[in-house]
């Protein structure tokens, strides 16, 4: 009788501790794994690899996602003409049937010196494509970016309970240069592992507090395009300009010249944008050289708006050089690079929408947030395969609140993107990361 009660004692206790016991729910899992993911994120913080060397970083996450359960394929983009190593990781986990959803993050970091003081700074150098000592540092966050990326894998093999289909997670190198995206799908990515049917990513922000889901319907960022021009004239000595064509005031000409084809020949309503951001020419003051060297920047939305922008910046250079009197065999050279570009991040209005509903619906209607559509340039818009397959890049608040207070007061700008002193609170930044992603990709493929 007695050991009757005490076994009737014990069974009520184990019911009453179950009552109270925290529901396994995708917020304490999360909490659970923050502490890991934080040191991980750390360690790939500290030992940051630039664009097309990243090997170190390919073989981590490729090991993680092994070790999880996903079959993976490494080494996807090598081109030789493309000057990519191929340091691309897929990783496949299949639960049924479903759609396929893609999961992307980015691997490289930036030729950047880091001045944040951080315990966990980098202090690593290395030497670039062009053979010069460059300080390398995660500048842009995509060690924020990894990190929440395997978080989200943890998550949703914790979760197959919960959906069905293919989970697609990828890892893509050499975005910072334009190049890995593309490189990615002309190694024969969706042939080779899987063709998604939507394309998640996101992007940390520097001027969103942590914590903060933002999103952009349509047009989120720019195509890019990279253009060398090549001003020639003819040389001579500075105390006699008339015997010469001088390419140095050409090139002054010119770059004024091309700020009209924005201004009078692209519509208001297209945003374009056309940076000179380097002009190199001449050795002496008294010698007029032979050539300018000019590398531009160009930026639009609309395919027919690139084109239209491109054709024009070639008219306008030619024109200028012919109304200088430059011989003909004298005229500009224009090269557009055929590698360093990227295509614009068009978020699908309809896939944007259902996430934003999502994500006010966990997070609450005062942390999911509208912004507008930036200049800036991402290559993730590649694997839409030009509007075939749904793309949402959304953004993820990174900033301390403290420091988004302390800069307010001053009235000084945060540090930006692409700073030596860009540093993301890490925690939130990252917990954000995983919650959003794994709540798109649950509703993209939850059993309902």
């Amino acid at each position: 009788m007695i050991r009757g009660r005490h076994a009737l004692w014990a069974a009520l206790l184990l019911v009453g501790a179950a009552a109270f016991r925290q529901p396994d729910t995708l917020d304490a899992r999360i909490d659970r794994d923050l502490p890991s993911l934080v040191e991980t994120y750390k360690k790939l913080h500290a030992a940051p690899e630039l664009s097309g060397f990243e090997a170190q970083t390919s073989a981590f996450i490729a090991g993680e996602l092994r070790a999880l359960g996903f079959t993976v394929t490494d080494r996807i983009g090598t081109f030789e003409d493309a000057r990519l190593n191929g340091y691309g990781v897929a990783g496949l986990l299949r639960n049924g049937a479903g759609p396929t959803v893609m999961v992307r993050t980015e691997l490289d970091a930036l030729p950047v010196v880091e001045q944040t003081g951080l315990p966990y700074a980098s202090t690593v150098r290395t030497k670039n494509t062009a053979g010069q000592d460059v300080g390398v540092m995660h500048a842009c966050g995509h060690d924020v970016h990894m990190t929440s990326f395997l978080g989200t894998a943890r998550e949703l093999v914790a979760m197959k309970d919960r959906w069905h289909g293919t989970l697609m997670m990828v890892a893509q190198p050499a975005e910072e240069i334009g190049m890995g995206a593309d490189a990615m799908l002309r190694d024969r990515l969706y042939e080779r592992v899987a063709r998604p049917d939507y394309v998640l990513a996101f992007h940390d922000s520097a001027d969103l507090e942590a914590g903060t889901i933002a999103y952009c319907p349509g047009f989120a960022m720019a195509n890019i395009d990279a253009v060398d021009i090549t001003i020639r004239g003819v040389g001579g000595h500075g105390a006699v300009p008339d015997h010469t064509k001088d390419p140095i005031v050409l090139a002054a000409e010119t770059v004024l010249a091309l700020q009209t084809i924005v201004s009078r020949e692209v519509s208001p309503l297209d945003p374009t944008v056309i940076t000179v951001g380097s002009i190199h020419g001449g050795a002496k003051r008294n010698v007029i050289p032979d050539e300018v060297e000019l590398q531009l920047t160009v930026r639009t939305y609309k395919k027919e708006v690139r084109a239209k922008v491109l054709a024009a910046i070639e008219r306008v250079t030619r024109g200028m050089a012919v109304a200088a009197g430059v011989p003909q065999d004298r005229m500009p050279i224009v090269a557009v690079s055929t590698t360093e570009r990227g295509d614009a991040t068009y978020n699908d209005p309809a896939l944007t929408a259902r996430m934003a509903r999502v994500w006010e619906q966990a997070f609450g209607k005062d942390r999911v947030v509208q912004i507008p559509p930036e200049m800036v340039s991402e290559d993730v818009g590649h694997f839409g395969l030009d509007g075939k397959i749904p793309v949402l890049q959304f953004r993820v608040g990174a900033v301390d609140p403290a420091t988004l207070r302390q800069y307010a007061a001053t009235g000084r700008p945060l540090p930006a993107l692409h700073s030596a002193l860009f540093a993301p609170l890490p925690a939130p930044s990252i917990r954000s990361g995983v919650k959003a992603t794994t709540l798109a990709v649950l509703d993209l493929l939850g059993k309902g």
